[in-house]
């Protein structure tokens, strides 16, 4: 790759996609196409090919997508199938339709049949019935994944796929109605410790095991896809997309704690078992991706440190209610 290569990074005000624009402008790549929502929607077919066949990007990374926690997903099924689906297609076949050189899809570990065996393998995908508290999601997201592999086979595309675990870090969700776990974890921690809360209440029983790796790890894995490997190396062994994992596990009941102890509430924890767990344990199997040179740098307990100065700054500066 050239480092004037003209790069579409969709959904670059997002955590994932900022992060991607920061690791891509500080390797030297200086000529990023950025255009937010609602200026390029992303579900309009029209709007997204007039968008491309303008500008003309020589590769795109497709971080955009409606995201949220257990709560959001439950309740906007609809909503998370039909956006997640509309910016997969629209962006991937216009990807074929200018002769894109090569295109990055992002998905989620959620793609994975709720009893597959753990670690999740990519070979995993497929073999069984999803999680029904994030089903639409993840089957927007499976359908993202294959079309990737179809447009390479059908159309000779070098399109691929990776599967982030769960992510966290500068310029997080902290909404309450559809922010992830550990986000929403500081935000608890914190209005608990400003408040001089008795207690905080988790969700379920705390026992579920979730992998967390700091979004800036996954920016450095997305580059090392971009520029390195193509959908052929993929396939190659064995699988066309591949898994991108922390590698350490934790349960929800500990987070909370450590959690708790970066933000500097000292309360005791309350379960509530009557909301859902969710899959009880998910942690990806990223062997293949490390097998190819990568691995993750940043410790949970120093990425969550990171990411509540960062909640405590866009708080400071109203951006967080």
């Amino acid at each position: 790759m050239d480092r004037q290569s003209k790069i579409f990074v969709a959904g670059h005000l997002g955590m994932v996609g900022s992060a991607i624009v920061r690791r891509l402008r500080s390797a030297g790549y200086g000529s990023i196409l950025e255009r937010p929502y609602p200026g390029l929607d992303l579900r309009e077919q029209q709007a997204v090919l007039d968008f491309l066949q303008r500008e003309r990007p020589e590769y795109i990374m497709i971080a955009a997508a409606r995201v949220g926690g257990i709560l959001a997903n439950h309740s906007y099924p609809a909503d998370f199938l039909y956006d997640n689906l509309m910016i997969a297609c629209n962006l991937i076949h216009g990807a074929y339709r200018i002769g894109v050189k090569k295109l990055l899809f992002l998905g989620s570990s959620c793609i994975y049949p709720k009893e597959a065996p753990q670690p999740l393998r990519e070979e995993h995908l497929l073999s069984g019935y999803l999680e029904r508290t994030n089903e639409a999601y993840a089957l927007a997201k499976i359908s993202g994944l294959k079309m990737c592999e179809y447009y390479a086979r059908q159309f000779g595309c070098d399109f691929i796929a990776a599967m982030p675990c769960n992510l966290y870090g500068i310029q997080d969700n902290y909404d309450p109605e559809n922010s992830h776990v550990l986000p929403a974890l500081i935000r608890k921690c914190h209005w608990a410790k400003v408040r001089q809360e008795k207690e905080i209440v988790i969700w379920g029983t705390g026992s579920p095991l979730r992998e967390f790796l700091y979004v800036d790890d996954l920016a450095e894995a997305c580059l090392y896809l971009l520029e390195h490997l193509s959908y052929g190396d993929l396939a190659g062994t064995g699988c066309p997309f591949i898994n991108i994992g922390a590698g350490e596990e934790i349960s929800i009941r500990d987070l909370t704690a450590l959690t708790a102890r970066v933000v500097g509430f000292s309360g005791p924890m309350v379960c509530d078992p009557t909301r859902p767990d969710g899959t009880m344990r998910k942690i990806l199997d990223s062997s293949r991706m490390r097998a190819f040179g990568w691995s993750p740098k940043t410790p949970l307990e120093e990425g969550i440190k990171i990411a509540y100065g960062d909640f405590l700054q866009r708080l400071a500066a109203g951006s967080i209610q």
